[in-house]
């Protein structure tokens, strides 16, 4: 097998029979043998049923799962069966072109990419409600990453199939998956313009709070990268010097007010001064962080499987 093509759907009946013609008129007579991996995400209206029609005409592995568990656990199963020596990835609501996956898989293999990344140069999408928040998204990934891609968030890509492979796509970190391929070890990432079409069918699934969410994703991702092995690096050690300052404190009051009473000059109670309090707190936060710190290594040494999902019906073809 060449080229897999995976597609998270839902709700998307409108949109599919055209989808999946459109990708076998581009790829039936070219040098790919290639493979549709659709997986529907709990859909509520007949899209399944519009699958299992399409599976008996054309080159389709599908999947249902029993209820919408997000994009991320879609992506995640479809590269699990994935069989691909490339493995491109697509949106359902005919905005990406299949058009140009041969030319991005060329670009790949030229310049010895493992992935490669497509970037919606002109959207045709609204200028206040995704142009501009886009931009302002796409920017702050790129100085928290520090991967220089246009587009980090668009659907079009294409992998080799052991990038896809060695790494975990959960939660809501389908939108990092170059930061994520970065930090397995595949750091050779590029990107090409490409032709964005305006929705045809239905509206988009995802509301304003994407970006709010997108960035608190990216937070995680960032801290998980630098200290998710090794939380103890970073609570333990805000937490020592936390205690350290309150200790220093303390004692140096402490000492303070013995000097001033050996001295017999007139001293100030410990206990009457606020500086004692916050050095009290002090001490106490930063036991707690390293705490916290020690209790997150020993939860990070025995971390089970993080994407559960229930698959309602399944379609495997042999073309």
């Amino acid at each position: 097998m060449d080229l897999s093509i995976v597609i998270s759907v839902y709700n998307e009946e409108e949109s599919l029979k055209e989808l999946v013609s459109w990708i076998d008129n581009t790829f039936k007579n070219s040098k790919y043998k290639y493979e549709i991996i659709i997986v529907d995400d709990g859909s509520t209206d007949n899209s399944w049923s519009v699958i299992c029609e399409l599976s008996e005409s054309y080159p389709i592995n599908a999947i249902s799962f029993r209820r919408n568990y997000g994009k991320s656990a879609a992506l995640y199963c479809g590269f699990e069966l994935a069989q691909g020596k490339y493995i491109a990835t697509m949106d359902a609501d005919l905005q990406d072109s299949p058009q140009e996956i041969p030319e991005m898989i060329s670009i790949l293999e030229k310049d010895g990419l493992d992935l490669i990344s497509g970037w919606k140069k002109k959207r045709h999408d609204g200028l206040f409600t995704k142009n501009i928040p886009s931009k302002i998204y796409n920017r702050t990934a790129r100085w928290v990453t520090k991967i220089k891609l246009h587009d980090m968030n668009c659907g079009l890509k294409v992998y080799r199939k052991e990038v896809v492979k060695n790494i975990e796509v959960y939660g809501e970190m389908h939108r990092y998956i170059p930061y994520l391929s970065k930090n397995a070890g595949f750091s050779k990432i590029g990107e090409k313009a490409v032709i964005h079409q305006a929705r045809k069918y239905g509206k988009s699934k995802f509301g304003a709070n994407r970006f709010i969410n997108g960035f608190l994703d990216l937070l995680s991702l960032w801290f998980l990268s630098r200290f998710g092995k090794k939380p103890m690096h970073f609570f333990g050690l805000i937490g020592s010097l936390t205690f350290l300052f309150g200790g220093g404190t303390s004692l140096y009051l402490i000492i303070d007010k013995v000097i001033t009473q050996s001295q017999g000059l007139k001293y100030r109670p410990v206990t009457d001064q606020p500086l004692f309090y916050i050095a009290l707190t002090t001490i106490i936060i930063g036991m707690q962080l390293f705490l916290s710190g020690f209790i997150a290594e020993l939860i990070s040494r025995n971390s089970g499987e993080r994407n559960v999902y229930k698959i309602k019906n399944r379609i495997s073809n042999k073309f």
